[in-house]
């Protein structure tokens, strides 16, 4: 049975706090895919995880380099924005980024989803129209680890 957990964030602080509560129980190989469209909060999110994680370095979404690694945190985070990559996975190595013993966030999971881990946490991003800065967030987690996270935190 999956379960799906919903939130409501009502700022970049609420998606910052968010994400500092999921970076407090991370773990080696983590996956963390990201939903949502332009302006939803991905890229607020990762920050907020970066920064939980100690990194320093200005986060911006790697629209155009496709992988960002920030290796000065606690772990290694690999950050991805796989938008551009348009239906071309061979060969770019996403798969390895999954076993490098770091966090892995991908903002646009959804493109490259046949070849995902099977065990991740897939977080949506849905903007509420009729409510300034309001989104709300379903987080779903897939496999034991992810369950045991979203417990501790949500």
């Amino acid at each position: 049975m999956i379960i799906m957990y919903k939130i409501t964030s009502r700022s970049e602080k609420d998606t910052i706090e968010l994400a500092q509560n999921i970076e407090s129980e991370k773990f080696p190989n983590m996956v963390i895919c990201l939903q949502g469209d332009l302006g939803s909060g991905k890229t607020v999110f990762t920050k907020g995880f970066a920064s939980s994680l100690g990194i320093e370095e200005t986060i911006t979404s790697p629209t155009f380099n496709i992988i960002k690694e920030y290796p000065n945190g606690e772990m290694d985070l690999y950050h991805m924005d796989v938008y551009r990559l348009d239906g071309v996975k061979e060969d770019i190595g996403i798969e390895e980024y999954f076993h490098k013993d770091g966090v892995t966030i991908i903002e646009w999971s959804d493109m490259i989803e046949d070849i995902l881990p099977e065990e991740r946490l897939e977080i949506k991003f849905k903007i509420l129209d009729d409510v300034e800065d309001t989104r709300v967030i379903l987080i779903t987690p897939y496999g034991k680890k992810y369950e045991d996270l979203c417990e501790a935190v949500l």
